[in-house]
């Protein structure tokens, strides 16, 4: 038989084992986070002598208070709807009023900051005493935890096989884009793929054997996504891969980073007012400073390097939106970032970047909710922001122009507004549900096919089910953050986590809907996976923030 002919069904196999390899990668990530958890039990119990009631503690941080919303409920009309605040810190238990109108006291002495409360202490809120107690004097059962905060028997996946898996699925892109149509170059895939392999088990290697982690599940999950993004751009033009691996390499020295500095997280408080500086400086040097791209001021370039400011204010506005307990329940803390919001996306929206601007919105309502609980804070939001939508489409028509192809793009096939998103669907459909292989698509001629446009030559080159997938994998990380929300240290954690992955979920949506005409075309990147180092280092940041969330990433060693 021709040697050719066997290479050909090699390649063709490849493609039709790929889809299947990626679902198991990404079921094994997810599968792996249920496990290695310790069973959750009171931390501390509030024992009323009244009653003889007693109440479990299992947070780092508890909400007291007659409110629906607080972790500890006091029926009690001299209690005020949000009371004080229990917290855990490397020190002890302490707890803080928070403005309430009775006062809170610790064996009879007035609150004032964080009181520290050791076991047996009389706390008193209102007309109501308790008595904190040790965790293990409450026998109840606890109520049944969610799916992934649910701890399982089966012995989760290795970490060093779940790498391997990755590591060959990366090697399979590699192989498969030394035979493309062109046929020249047909090495260099290898010699990326080298690279790529080479951060990513160096990533690996300090987290497992420096760091003595014992779970790697998520940044596995990242590595993977990384990958694939890396080893697309290698048959469109070889050094933005490069330039995207080292960016990615960025991105996760910025993972480590961020996780270090929110161990403690009232270290956070210590540097919110400069970090909101900072933040609105970089957007207004956008503005400065940016170069016109598509129709937004975004680009801020220094010789022959480009960034995007708004890419980094991601992690900073999850940031500054979270927050420990007591300070959030401040309204000094509220107005702070409600002003420090209006301005971000007040910028954005004068440089142009309605994608960007429209995602720090959405982060900033997720916040919202998570900091109150109060759906009529959502909805006055959401009125404002109509409001301000009403106001930029009177004095900005050109913007609707933007709009005026949506849900009609083959009206516009051949026009500017509708040319690129018939050109995603088209190549969709031809890439079938295995794809063309790494190279073979005619998409990636097309502007902006690596980055806005990037699920098109995904679903080309690598089928429908690959993009699917990758897809599921971004989308699942917002039930995955809900889900350890319960189990985190701080409202810190549970907040910046669910946000973060809310950020990512949005961002995602708006790209592929985008492209595929489902919704208008706002030009943001897919997470992980869309071209450009601003990019990619930006979804590092906010994945730390969903790793520090989980329990086991500052409790558990190997």
């Amino acid at each position: 038989m021709d040697t050719s002919v066997i290479f050909d069904a090699g390649v063709v196999g490849l493609r039709i084992l790929m889809p299947l390899f990626a679902i198991i990668i990404v079921y094994q990530c997810y599968a792996a986070m249920r496990r290695r958890r310790r069973p959750e039990k009171p931390l501390v119990s509030l024992y009323n002598p009244r009653t003889g009631g007693m109440i479990p503690v299992v947070f780092w941080e508890n909400s007291i208070g007659r409110s629906k919303s607080s972790d500890i409920i006091v029926n009690d009309l001299a209690v005020s709807r949000n009371h004080c605040v229990l917290l855990r810190r490397s020190a002890g238990w302490f707890i803080s009023d928070v403005g309430s109108m009775s006062g809170t006291f610790v064996n009879g002495v007035a609150v004032h900051g964080r009181a520290q409360v050791l076991i047996d202490d009389v706390i008193t809120i209102g007309n109501t005493e308790y008595r904190l107690k040790r965790g293990d004097d409450f026998s109840s059962p606890l109520r049944a935890s969610r799916f992934f905060s649910k701890v399982s028997d089966k012995p989760a996946i290795q970490a060093w096989k779940l790498m391997l898996m990755i590591t060959l699925f990366h090697l399979f892109m590699a192989v498969e884009a030394m035979f493309w149509n062109d046929h020249t170059n047909i090495y260099s895939p290898l010699v990326l793929f080298g690279a790529l392999a080479a951060v990513e088990w160096g990533f690996f290697s300090v987290s497992y054997f420096a760091l003595r982690r014992v779970n790697f599940e998520l940044e596995a999950l990242g590595l993977f996504l990384t990958g694939i993004g890396v080893m697309m751009l290698v048959r469109q033009v070889e050094r933005s891969a490069y330039v995207q691996l080292i960016a990615a390499a960025i991105g996760i020295v910025l993972f480590c980073v961020i996780i270090k500095f929110i161990e403690d997280p009232d270290r956070s408080e210590k540097i919110r007012i400069p970090m909101m500086i900072a933040a609105v400086l970089m957007l207004s040097a956008s503005i400065v400073l940016g170069r016109v791209t598509n129709g937004a001021a975004n680009w801020v370039y220094i010789g022959s390097i480009s960034f995007q400011p708004s890419e980094f204010v991601k992690t900073i506005f999850i940031f500054i939106g979270a927050g420990a307990l007591d300070k959030l329940q401040t309204k000094r803390n509220l107005i702070e970032f409600i002003i420090f919001s209006i301005v971000c996306v007040g910028l954005l929206a004068l440089m142009g970047d309605f994608g960007t601007a429209l995602i720090f919105f959405v982060t900033f309502l997720l916040i919202a909710f998570m900091r109150s609980g109060d759906f009529k804070t959502v909805i006055l939001a959401v009125a404002a922001a109509v409001f301000g939508v009403v106001i930029v489409l009177t004095y900005k028509p050109y913007v609707a122009d933007r709009f005026k192809a949506w849900r009609h793009v083959w009206e516009y096939a051949n026009q500017n507004e509708g040319y690129q998103q018939v050109r995603v669907l088209t190549y969709i459909a031809s890439g079938g549900l295995f794809g063309v292989g790494i190279g073979n698509g005619y998409f990636k001629q097309y502007f902006a096919s690596e980055s806005d446009l990037v699920f098109g030559l995904v679903a080309e080159e690598m089928g429908v089910i690959v993009a699917i997938v990758i897809a599921l994998s971004v989308a699942l990380m917002m039930l995955y953050a809900r889900a350890i929300a319960t189990r985190t240290r701080s409202t810190f954690y549970s907040i910046s986590s669910c946000c973060a992955a809310g950020l990512l979920v949005v961002q995602l949506s708006l790209n592929i809907f985008g492209a595929t005409d489902i919704l208008p075309l706002t030009g943001v990147t897919f997470p992980f996976i869309s071209s450009g180092g601003s990019s990619i280092i930006s979804c590092w940041g906010l994945l730390a923030f969903i790793k520090a969330a989980d329990e086991r990433t500052y409790s558990m060693k190997r």
